[in-house]
């Protein structure tokens, strides 16, 4: 009877084991699910912006309207620079296009620091509405800038509001777009730590 009982506990303990097993696997496969979307959201909350146009994101195209209305729209701009980035950012006057027509205005941007630095710039347009109809075929924003001590650059937007802007029942009414742009100081990537490797142990007994 006591080798049976003793069986018996032998039995329920390797159960237990392999439950805790199961849900210390099972809890690994989850977490690593969760990283796995939490890097992907990024880039398909980026696609989804633009796409849509939401929060403001404007386009990018590759050619100018083919269309042109004869109503005009006011474009003004904004610029901004993050806290950690010694630049002066200056933004261009405002203009008044006509909806389709291919305009290019510039920013300014001034390296205040005694050190080359990058920016990277982020964008949106108001009223939020409009970013869908906000269409770019050169911008600075499409990649990082870099200054050195002292310089001072012009930045080129080329862009045009799409004719279809008129026909949308949430936009048609909208006479005025603030394109604003706010630069941030490139973080410096951090060096991966590198992986030590133990040697293998030798059994040197014969």
């Amino acid at each position: 009877m006591a080798e049976t009982g003793q069986s018996g506990q032998a039995q329920n303990g390797q159960v237990k084991r392999v439950n805790n097993n199961a849900i210390f696997a099972g809890c690994v496969v989850f977490v690593a699910g969760m990283v796995g979307a939490a890097y992907a959201s990024v880039p398909l909350y980026r696609l989804f912006c633009q796409v849509t146009g939401y929060n403001g994101t404007t386009q990018r195209v590759e050619q100018y309207s083919d269309k042109i209305l004869s109503k005009p729209i006011q474009v003004t701009f904004d610029a901004n620079i993050s806290p950690g980035l010694n630049w002066d950012f200056k933004a261009a006057k405002s203009v008044n296009p006509k909806i389709g027509e291919t305009v290019q205005i510039e920013y300014t941007a001034t390296n205040r620091s005694s050190k080359a630095t990058t920016g990277t710039a982020v964008f949106n347009v108001t009223p939020m509405e409009a970013g869908a109809y906000f269409n770019k075929v050169e911008c600075f924003c499409f990649t990082e800038q870099t200054l050195q001590p002292g310089q001072s650059v012009n930045m080129p937007v080329v862009f045009f509001v799409d004719p279809e802007i008129v026909k949308a029942v949430e936009t048609k009414g909208i006479n005025t777009l603030t394109l604003s742009y706010t630069f941030y100081a490139r973080q410096p990537s951090k060096p991966i730590a590198a992986l030590t490797v133990k040697p293998a142990e030798t059994d040197n007994k014969l």
